[in-house]
């Protein structure tokens, strides 16, 4: 299938997972959602992503979250895995891990390497909202864990920019300032931002976070 796209609705499937059997758009329900795959169970740098990804549980909880990992092995290997990732990573895996055995899901996100092993996942990330739109894509390679702070930070921007008009600059971390679209005139300003705002250049114009 075409490389999904931001806006794209996010694929529906059914699948087992490590917490039972799930309709996905029917799991996330009124929640965003993060869909990341794997390269295979039992490989180091997952071992340690799924650990980190356990541990901002509370982070994602905060911000209606709802996480779910995928790897092309099956129900047994991924029950087998978690122990070994809650004993290395110190943590307990508190999300499902999606058994894609068949590459259903894998196919249905491309989330299959071109240039790799048939059934070898890229790490694959895909951010949807409430409205089951894909908001953001990310795609790492095999070698290199993903930054889970930034997935988490990612998010903030999304929900913000999602209830206001505005954008989040260049290394923006919740509760910085925040620039004022373009598509606010000058004269809505006071009204839709009563915090102030500092007019930088006719086009660059900041505010402090309005949800703050």
């Amino acid at each position: 299938m075409a490389t999904l796209r931001l806006g794209d609705t996010a694929p529906d499937f059914q699948a087992e997972t490590t917490s039972g059997p799930i309709s996905f758009h029917e799991w996330l329900g009124d929640s965003w959602g993060v869909l990341f795959s794997h390269p295979a169970d039992y490989t180091p740098v997952c071992t340690t992503e799924l650990g980190a990804t356990a541990k901002l549980k509370e982070e994602f909880d905060k911000r209606n979250v709802k996480v779910a990992a995928v790897s092309v092995d099956p129900l047994e290997s991924h029950h087998g895995w978690i122990g070994d990732i809650n004993e290395t990573q110190n943590t307990e895996v508190n999300f499902p891990l999606i058994a894609d055995k068949d590459r259903k899901v894998a196919d249905l996100y491309d989330m299959i390497h071109p240039n790799s092993l048939e059934n070898a996942t890229v790490r694959s990330v895909f951010v949807i909202g409430p409205d089951k739109k894909i908001k953001l894509t990310l795609t790492y390679p095999a070698s290199t864990g993903r930054n889970f702070n930034e997935i988490v930070r990612v998010i903030d921007s999304l929900q913000l920019t999602a209830d206001y008009k505005v954008a989040t600059p260049a290394n923006w971390v919740d509760g910085e300032d925040v620039i004022i679209t373009g598509a606010v005139k000058d004269e809505e300003i006071p009204e839709r931002f009563p915090k102030g705002h500092t007019r930088i250049k006719p086009y660059l114009r900041t505010t402090p976070q309005p949800n703050r």
